[in-house]
């Protein structure tokens, strides 16, 4: 449903309006301990967009919460009114002035706008550790910090314009030289009354004083209202008034930012103390020898750390974990830009070190594997935490701050209310330089009694947080959790002017009610999410999800379906909804939930917990599919060699028929017998390719071969892109003839399976969820490996990313005692093997290669599993100056035919990067790279289709470079 025809009188046609159960149950999920299900979801096409669908929220007395990541974990990102969706359609990042600033809007993610400042040497100050996840607009109204932002880097310190949207509908562009004007002239009321609160509080000595004593700290806990100190124009107050206002105040459209240096350059240490004392006392010589961060890990922390056996050997040490008792740990880290900047401040840290009673021996180092393993200590504890957590319970993380001085005290007394309120299993951890303090406890909410302890330990904490002088929210925002207790941090005059300021912007109170300003004393405790067991074979998969949405930045359907979040939660859901429900949400979920999941795993990437709801979708279609098909599957693999050849045929057959009819016929099919059973047909399809080659090929020097060629059959079925070399004479070979070839050139020398006609991969099955004929084809392809290796001595390099990430999880479709003969086989990208071994060899035989300006190449779901995105872009820079990775490349949902069978998952998964594409080409000579590389044939097709370029094998730009 779109606006024009929701809306009462025909209003602007910006946005859809979702009212559907689905929708709303699976948009009712945040990462917060919160759950509101909004009666209706808005997906705003653009700015007009946002403003009629708050008008037609009015029209139907819905209040208004804006959603954009999702990752806030205080509960201001749910509503029960009009849930507006800014994420999907706002993502547009412009880097000004060398990247000096940058210009974005609130869906664009932080990795996304630090992967375009990367390459201008810059970053946003805000550094949260969601930044994989969270947004620009989440950043904004959270007012968000990190772990090396301090009070410095903030958003809050950072933002130097932004476009808002206020509820009345007025647009307000800060950065206009006549916005003050322009606000006196279109919001007279608001802009006379933020004077006002300027000079009241101004003019007050105690609520000066105290601002300035609360916004010293890191502080998000209530409005900034430190804006009526440190601006003089109304509309500077409202724009910094708007950041860590958590919607409830207006929209902010767009903002640009000041950035600060990459630093790319470190040095880190880990200093275990045998107490918190000795630890905390650290921090005063440790700060003034200059780090970036500063980590505090307490003894609860320590124990869980010691047991990952992933960690640093340095933690590793502390007697497994089983002698922690006192022990604090500070995870210390430096950063430069150079090496000669990093060298004075390793300098300084060695004296301040050298001064530390410490508990074991510490080492500064700048090894990347070293300072990643004692990083996994720090970021590791909240995944340990949750995962672990018990049945049922909460994985409720927060955070204070406090004066550095009082660290130590406040730290021993949250242990102590730990302990009274029976916490047993909470740690404590945060940034130590800053006061800020995070802590994690795993309460069951949906338990009376447990609802009511919880209750009493908030009530200590915040007596606890305000007796040490700090403040009950450092980076999280208030949201719900704390809005009860804004009044008593801030004292009854501050707390008037918070009202005042939420009465001027929002004066019917329809902007997301309940958080940061209430009158009720019990907020925090209402609309409490209760934790539901997935139940059946998903649960040990999908119950230790913590709906964090780190997994939905990289999810081919996140913006046309459901995200793995809201697949977990809609199958929680669906666990304990009432039977209506139950049945209403099933039908929808088939389509939302399992047909458009590209089963990439590209989730389990960004997880904290591991989750890897591609499995979880291929378990429903194995359960779906009947015993018959499952047989008939199975028998497929053992005639594969015969199935491909009548694919082939029937490719051979579409080229040759107007494609009119070939797609209307196709249609019909699909309408008979289902979008999820027959493909698309379109002029894009790419007719047969070349059958796989059987015989070996010979060394140069006639010597032993170094590796068995396992060639993808995606390059028997679609042949290579005809234009996708217009700089080269001839056309692109095929990803197999390319390898072969540059193989030859290098003197290296392949063995081939025999039967390789009828082996494939086993992803086929595997993605459509057919286990027999998964693990009949796993079978056939492993004896045939087996004698072409020589029991493992040869290593087995594909020519497909996604083929050879199918043949290494091929093993879970094997025997055990399979499993020990596949273990011995070592499986190679043919990326990887041609970085390795090719290249080296082309330049003993001192083989030209003729180079190209600039290549744009999209990297695939497999090279990300394989670890083989660094080998992909390494190839592509032995041919090209310049290989650029866009920064907004992800899967792009073909997912070997679901591309075919549901193409708007493919276009929606490829929008944001063709986008990026085209912006990259308008900045080049000629409009356009000299050629488009990824590593796999259907995601070539996918790229190819979503950009209006051909997409090549990266070996076949190799290969040609090389004739």
């Amino acid at each position: 449903m779109t606006g024009r025809t929701a809306a009462r009188g025909g209003a602007d046609d910006g946005f859809e309006l979702r009212t559907d159960l689905l929708t709303r149950v699976a948009h009712a999920h945040d990462a917060s301990h919160y759950l509101l299900r909004p009666e209706a979801v808005a997906r705003a096409h653009d700015l007009d967009g946002v403003v009629a669908a708050m008008r037609e929220a009015s029209r139907r007395g819905l209040a208004v919460t804006f959603r954009s990541g999702g990752t806030s974990l205080s509960g201001q990102a749910s509503g029960a009114g009009m849930l507006i969706d800014t994420r999907t359609r706002f993502a547009r990042v412009e880097v000004l002035d060398g990247g000096e600033r940058v210009r974005c809007q609130p869906g664009a993610t932080l990795r996304l706008v630090n992967g375009h400042l990367a390459r201008h040497g810059r970053r946003l100050g805000p550094d949260p550790a969601s930044e994989v996840a969270c947004t620009v607009g989440g950043v904004v109204a959270n007012n968000s910090s990190g772990m090396s932002s301090g009070t410095t880097r903030t958003a809050y310190r950072t933002v130097e314009s932004m476009t808002v949207v206020l509820p009345s509908g007025t647009v307000v562009d800060t950065g206009a030289p006549d916005a003050d004007v322009r606000l006196a002239a279109l919001e007279p009321d608001l802009h006379r009354g933020l004077a006002a609160l300027r000079d009241r509080v101004r003019g007050s000595a105690t609520m000066r004083a105290e601002v300035e004593r609360q916004f010293a700290m890191k502080n998000t806990m209530g409005y900034s209202v430190n804006a009526l100190l440190d601006h003089d124009t109304p509309v500077r107050i409202l724009e910094h008034l708007m950041i860590g206002s958590e919607g409830t105040l207006g929209w902010v459209a767009d903002v640009t930012f000041r950035t600060v240096p990459l630093l790319t350059r470190a040095a880190t240490t880990l200093l275990v103390f045998d107490s918190l004392e000795r630890a905390t006392d650290a921090l005063v010589p440790l700060g003034a020898s200059g780090p970036e961060a500063i980590e505090l890990m307490d003894a609860a922390s320590l124990r869980v750390a010691a047991a990952d056996p992933k960690a640093d050997p340095s933690m590793r040490a502390l007697a497994g974990g089983t002698g922690i008792t006192g022990q604090t740990a500070l995870l210390v880290e430096y950063r430069a830009a150079t090496d000669d900047g990093l060298a004075p401040l390793q300098d300084a840290a060695r004296a301040a070190v050298g001064g530390l009673a410490l508990e074991l021996p510490a080492t500064l180092t700048t090894d990347t594997a070293t300072r990643e393993r004692l990083w996994r200590v720090r970021k590791g504890l909240y995944t340990a935490v949750a995962g672990a957590r018990p049945a049922g319970a909460t994985a409720l993380l927060e955070d204070v701050v406090v004066p550095v001085p009082d660290l130590t005290a406040t730290v021993r007394a949250l242990g102590g209310l730990f302990a009274r309120h029976g916490y047993d299993d909470a740690v404590t951890f945060g940034h130590a330089k800053d006061g800020n303090l995070h802590f994690m406890i795993s309460p069951r909410l949906g338990d009376a009694a447990e609802l009511d302890r919880y209750a009493a330990f908030s009530d200590d904490l915040v007596d606890l947080v305000l007796g040490h002088g700090g403040s009950l929210k450092a980076e999280h925002g208030t949201g719900r959790i704390m809005a009860p207790f804004v009044r008593r941090q801030y004292g009854d005059e501050l707390y008037a002017v918070m009202r005042e300021v939420k009465r001027l912007f929002d004066p019917r109170g329809v902007l997301n009610p309940g958080v940061i300003i209430t009158d009720d004393p019990r907020e925090h405790l209402r609309d409490l999410k209760v934790e539901a067991s997935a139940g059946g074979e998903d649960a040990p998969l999908v119950d230790r999800c913590v709906e964090c949405g780190y997994c939905e930045p990289g999810c081919p359907s996140r913006t046309v379906t459901t995200t793995p979040r809201q697949r977990i939660a809609l199958l929680k859901e669906l666990a304990v909804a009432p039977e209506g429900e139950r049945e209403e949400l099933a039908k929808a979920y088939e389509y939302w939930g399992v047909q458009t999941c590209a089963a990439d795993s590209m989730c389990v990437e960004a997880c904290p917990v591991g989750i890897d709801t591609g499995v979880v979708m291929k378990g429903h279609r194995a359960r779906s599919t009947p015993a018959l098909v499952q047989k008939g599957a199975e028998a497929l693999a053992g005639s594969w060699g015969p199935v491909v050849d009548v694919l082939r045929g029937a490719l051979g057959v579409v080229q040759k028929v107007p494609t009119p009819v070939v797609r209307v016929a196709s249609e019909v099919a699909r309408g008979v017998v289902g979008t999820d059973v027959v493909p698309r047909v379109d002029r894009d399809l790419p007719g047969p390719g070349l059958q796989r080659e059987e015989g070996d090929l010979a060394a140069g020097d006639g010597g032993s071969p170094r590796a068995v060629l396992f060639a993808s059959c995606m390059g028997e079925l679609f042949a290579a892109s005809p234009r996708g070399l217009p700089d080269f004479d001839g056309s692109a070979l095929g990803a197999e003839l390319a390898f072969r070839t540059l193989c030859e050139r290098a003197g290296i020398g392949l063995a081939v399976p025999e039967g390789i006609g009828g082996l494939c991969c086993g992803t086929p099955w595997v993605s459509k969820g057919l286990p027999d004929g998964a693990a009949r084809m796993a079978r056939q392809v492993l004896d045939a490996l087996w004698t072409a290796t020589r029991g493992g001595e040869l290593p087995v390099v594909c020519d497909a990313s996604s083929c050879t990430h199918g043949l290494v999880e091929m093993r879970h479709h094997l025997s055990a005692q399979d499993r020990e003969r596949f273990r011995r086989l070592r499986i190679v990208d043919a990326v990887t093997f041609v970085r390795t071994d090719v290249l080296p060899a082309l330049a003993d035989r001192e083989v030209a290669i003729e180079r190209q300006r600039s290549v744009v190449v999209h990297p695939t779901c497999a090279t990300v599993h394989l670890g083989a995105v660094d080998d992909l872009t390494a190839v592509a820079a032995a041919v090209a100056d310049d290989a650029v990775v866009p920064a907004a490349w992800g899967c792009c949902g073909f997912a070997g035919d679901r591309g075919m069978l549901h193409p708007e998952l493919t276009a929606a998964a490829t929008h944001a990067e063709a986008a990026d594409v085209a912006a990259g080409e308008r900045a080049l000579p000629g409009g356009r790279y000299d050629a488009y590389v990824s590593s796999n044939r259907t995601c070539e097709m996918g790229m190819a289709r979503a950009t209006g370029r051909d997409y090549v094998h990266v070996l076949e730009l190799l290969e040609a470079a090389t004739r």
